[in-house]
């Protein structure tokens, strides 16, 4: 008599890891925060830490993209600074908002337009890619500033990026609890791109080419303009959270943002994104972006130096990635 073979389905453990286990660490992870670190419950650290996480969280919404179509962006960490300096040269010389919003943000599309051309046309490896447009944008962004700090005097993009909005008002009327312009604008990019990821023909071509590229060739999908739409629109919205880091600390400066790229790959492959590509959800990148954000928040809080803190981040990136190997390996 044999026995009944052994079933294949996923337990349920899995399965809850698989669909919502960095949400139940986020939610871990913040209540233990709550608790055990001062401060990390007070209104004024709550409304920071979403500051925080916005430039991540921005970018991140576009590296979603990227990575699930089986690719990835490492010059996005010089595009930040490079398009805040851009921002700040334009406005010294013309004091024009409008010019210099456009052109950084045209710089960082065309940024991305060479690396998705490169990447997708002559199939050169992305990491050999983007590493060599990285060092290349780092290279620009200093000649931009002459290798210094540029100050930001318009008073329009100052009080933008300062624009808070109130959300929670006590009984007096008082702000207890309020949103400040960057993170309405990465919130708003959650929205939309995680609308266009799952319920448009592009977001689900996105997911296909990164699930199997030649299976999506042949059923017709244009997968060179894809992948070029990809980084394109990586390379510009890394540029506008550069314009808006910029505006916020009043400042262009191409020593800003430094190893983000890496901050925002960890969010995205602690969100359950594959780096083997097709595989990916916003909610879960947003709850990636959010666990960064809290430990970041919370060695910040416990006065951690800031060597050990990159120890730290070095540690979540390995865990993110030997994370995504053993989804691979058992599924």
């Amino acid at each position: 008599m044999t026995s009944a073979p052994k079933s294949s389905a996923p337990s349920f453990a899995a399965t809850l890891l698989d669909r919502g286990g960095m949400t139940l660490v986020l939610i871990a992870l913040a209540v233990v925060c709550w608790i055990t670190v001062r401060g990390f419950g007070t209104p004024e650290n709550l409304m920071n830490l979403l500051l925080q996480v916005s430039m991540v969280g921005t970018v991140a919404t576009t590296m979603l993209f990227c990575l699930a179509s089986g690719n990835f962006d490492l010059s996005v960490g010089t595009i930040i600074p490079a398009g805040g300096v851009l921002c700040a040269l334009i406005l010294r010389e013309t004091n024009n908002l409008f010019l210099a919003l456009t052109a950084s943000l045209a710089f960082g599309a065309l940024v991305g337009f060479v690396n998705g051309t490169v990447v997708a046309r002559l199939k050169i490896n992305p990491l050999i890619t983007t590493l060599s447009t990285m060092m290349m944008v780092r290279g620009i962004a200093f000649v931009f500033a002459d290798g210094k700090s540029i100050g930001i005097a318009n008073d329009a993009l100052l009080n933008l990026a300062s624009a808070a909005f109130p959300v929670i008002t006590n009984s007096s009327g008082a702000i207890v609890f309020q949103i400040t312009f960057p993170v309405w604008v990465c919130l708003g990019l959650f929205a939309l791109f995680g609308f266009v990821l799952q319920r448009t023909t592009f977001g689900r071509n996105t997911l296909a080419i990164g699930g199997n590229e030649e299976a999506a060739r042949l059923a017709g999908v244009s997968v060179t303009r894809v992948k070029v739409i990809i980084f394109t629109l990586q390379g510009l919205v890394a540029s506008l959270a550069g314009v808006l880091l910029a505006a916020r600390l009043g400042i262009g400066d191409p020593k800003t943002a430094q190893g983000s790229e890496l901050s925002i790959i960890s969010a995205c492959v602690l969100g359950g994104v594959s780096l083997s590509g097709g595989v990916g959800k916003m909610s879960h990148v947003i709850a990636g972006v959010f666990i960064m954000g809290v430990v970041e928040n919370a060695m910040n809080l416990l006065n951690i130096d800031s060597f050990y803190q990159y120890i730290v981040r070095g540690a979540i990136l390995l865990a993110a990635v030997m994370l995504d190997q053993l989804k691979q390996r058992r599924g």
